[in-house]
């Protein structure tokens, strides 16, 4: 089976700063898993937060599916992780931390089929920080450009 779905949040590395990354699996219902089959998911206003010991995904936007009946999945409905008990108090040490936070920076479908979420701790960058960045991307646009004649 092909595995062409890999969904990215460009946004996540343009206003943060990505410490440590982890892959979660998701808890889905019915037809979200052939939306995102299709490619209809979109990661920039998700974030990741705990609720009591468990993982959940805010704002995930999998779109309702096509030919989905009344059976069909609520758009941005909030997703349980699925990460080991090891992850999730990693992770729930760092969020305490000042200024961190958890955001999902990759969907992509593994090769058993499961469709999984790479997460990142990150902390936000300040204005000066985005500007380098555009300009550190800018540079390496030029770069390309004049390599190319």
């Amino acid at each position: 089976m092909e595995n062409q779905i890999k969904i990215k949040n460009k946004k996540a590395y343009y206003e943060y700063f990505i410490s440590e990354k982890y892959v979660a699996g998701i808890q889905l219902a019915g037809t979200e898993i052939k939306s995102i089959r299709t490619g209809k998911v979109s990661l920039t206003e998700a974030y990741c937060t705990f609720r009591g010991v468990e993982l959940f995904v805010i704002n995930l936007h999998i779109a309702e599916y096509q030919y989905g009946t009344h059976y069909n999945h609520e758009p941005k409905r909030d997703r349980k992780l699925l990460l080991t008990k090891r992850e999730l108090r990693k992770l729930g040490i760092k969020i305490k931390e000042k200024g961190f936070t958890v955001i999902p920076t990759l969907l992509f479908i593994n090769e058993n089929g499961l469709a999984k979420l790479e997460i990142g701790v990150a902390k936000g960058k300040k204005l000066y920080d985005k500007r380098e960045s555009i300009k550190t991307k800018d540079n390496k646009r030029d770069l390309d450009r004049s390599s190319d004649y």
